[in-house]
């Protein structure tokens, strides 16, 4: 089933300064859109207000046409990955594969270095492998649509392949967006890409576009 997120008319003012401004972002079942943008312009606050954890001046959020003012209050809508560690230090990976009602040797018959962790606790993990976690977690749950912060971060090349090849079996199913200061990561998965930039989010229609709004330098 094609399923539809729509977010705009978004205006994030903080005191004086504003943040983002009339922003239209798109994301649908069978694509990665991706979210580029320099650090402090507004990619994880647009997440939130998608969310539904940051509440902007104005906004409209729309799935299949349904405005959902708190997404995260829906289950089986969205889930999110945050920039930061979310998943308890204390839990066993038995535990987490529990709670999300995952299957561990799925997991690690594509990740071997976690054989030996089912009954290991979060704390005794690298970052890396940390981040791992929680990205697969979030990407196999069965929700319709994935928003995923610096979801590359700490990942090493070869999980990020991996990595890679799960998003492309999780968008048959699922809209996905992607933000990451890993730039070339985020355009390679992305099938729509969009830029924020001057408050607001432009389509990529080519790669020149990314240099036009002062994003990157792209190496020719």
């Amino acid at each position: 089933m094609m399923n539809k997120l729509e977010v705009d008319s978004v205006l994030l003012e903080y005191g004086s300064r504003r943040i983002l401004s009339d922003v239209y972002l798109k994301c649908e079942t069978g694509k990665v859109s991706g979210l580029l943008g320099r650090n402090g312009n507004g990619k994880t606050s647009l997440m939130n207000i998608i969310f539904g954890s940051l509440i902007p001046n104005s906004k409209s959020v729309r799935f299949n046409e349904v405005s959902v003012p708190k997404a995260y209050a829906t289950p089986g809508l969205l889930a999110y990955l945050p920039q930061f560690n979310f998943i308890p230090a204390s839990l066993t990976l038995k535990r987490v594969f529990t709670d999300f009602d995952l299957d561990y040797s799925t997991f690690e018959k594509h990740f071997p270095e976690f054989k030996s962790k089912y009954q290991s606790r979060v704390s005794g993990l690298s970052g890396g492998q940390r981040r791992l976690l929680e990205l697969y977690v979030v990407m196999k749950s069965k929700s319709k649509f994935l928003l995923l912060d610096e979801p590359f971060s700490h990942l090493s090349p070869l999980m990020i392949g991996v990595i890679r090849e799960h998003l492309e079996e999780e968008k048959k199913n699922k809209g996905i967006l992607i933000t990451d200061h890993l730039y070339r990561h985020v355009i390679d998965a992305a099938d729509d890409l969009y830029v924020l930039a001057d408050e607001n989010v432009h389509l990529v229609k080519q790669m020149a576009d990314i240099e036009r709004l002062g994003y990157a330098h792209l190496d020719h």
